[in-house]
């Protein structure tokens, strides 16, 4: 499921590979507010990843997808699906790690009020989240969560049928479900961004030393600021949604396994074409 959730993430392949470099810059612009200094360097930064990105990181996804397009959904184990979300997981890092001198340029350009309006825009998303995972009580919460799996599952598998869905709701509210925790982790991870930007922009460091604070802070978020309780809890969170996407694998029909298979193919093609695309 995390590799499935990895790709969702990447942006569709027909359109976030094909206007992602545009679609990255409006998104961060919509952070940092970009002054016309900015604008042009920041564009070609973001042009030159996104090719590089193209050129050698999506055969790799392909040939992820291909694995698993090719294996046996119905013997499929919880485990062979963790190692797919590791491998994914590390050519997704892999892209985090070459952006690193571009992120550094860029945080060594912030000026105190962009710093401001990153911390404006990411109160606005933590309100966000409040009102739609921080509402309600424990079943109302599961609802929700069950509600947003479902549609991811209909998109890889199609529709399921009644006996499926209450299966599936079963294994979903049988996950970890701790939305305060994820909020407390989201908040430190913003935190300790903006701490970032504030020393870089008063201590004026090197660029190289830029950069190695950046690596810094993304190991040090994707092991969860070392702490212990919430590593323990993304860890079970993972371990059980591995195990609800091998019993949603297991319980396929022959007309959703042929729905999956399809959906994956689209994928393989696309990353293969726009890779091809890269090279030329």
């Amino acid at each position: 499921m995390a590799l499935l959730a990895l790709l969702t993430a990447c942006s569709a392949a027909r359109i976030g590979f094909n206007n992602g470099s545009t679609v990255s810059y409006w998104w961060l612009n919509s952070y940092v507010d970009f002054d016309g200094d900015q604008k042009p360097w920041v564009k070609q930064h973001i042009n030159d990843l996104f090719a590089w990105h193209r050129k050698t990181q999506l055969r790799g996804y392909a040939e992820l997808a291909s694995k698993i397009q090719r294996r046996d959904l119905s013997t499929v184990t919880r485990d062979e699906l963790l190692a797919d979300y590791e491998d994914g997981r590390t050519r997704v890092l892999a892209f985090s790690d070459r952006a690193a001198p571009e992120l550094a340029d860029l945080a060594l350009s912030l000026s105190s009020e962009q710093i401001g309006n990153i911390e404006e825009k990411l109160e606005k998303n933590n309100a966000k989240f409040r009102k739609e995972y921080l509402q309600g009580g424990k079943e109302k919460r599961q609802e929700f969560r069950y509600k947003k799996m479902m549609k991811q599952a209909e998109y890889w598998f199609g529709g399921f049928s009644r006996e499926q869905e209450a299966k599936l709701r079963q294994l979903s509210d049988a996950r970890p479900l701790n939305n305060e925790l994820v909020f407390d982790n989201r908040v430190q991870r913003q935190m300790a961004l903006i701490d970032l930007l504030k020393k870089i922009h008063a201590q004026r460091p090197s660029h190289e030393e830029v950069v190695r604070m950046i690596r810094s802070y993304v190991a040090s978020a994707n092991a969860h600021f070392g702490n212990k309780s919430h590593q323990a809890f993304f860890e079970s969170t993972t371990n059980a949604n591995a195990a609800l996407v091998a019993e949603m694998m297991h319980m396929a029909t022959p007309q959703q396994k042929s729905h999956f298979v399809k959906t994956v193919q689209d994928w393989i093609t696309d990353f293969n074409r726009l890779s091809a695309e890269a090279s030329s």
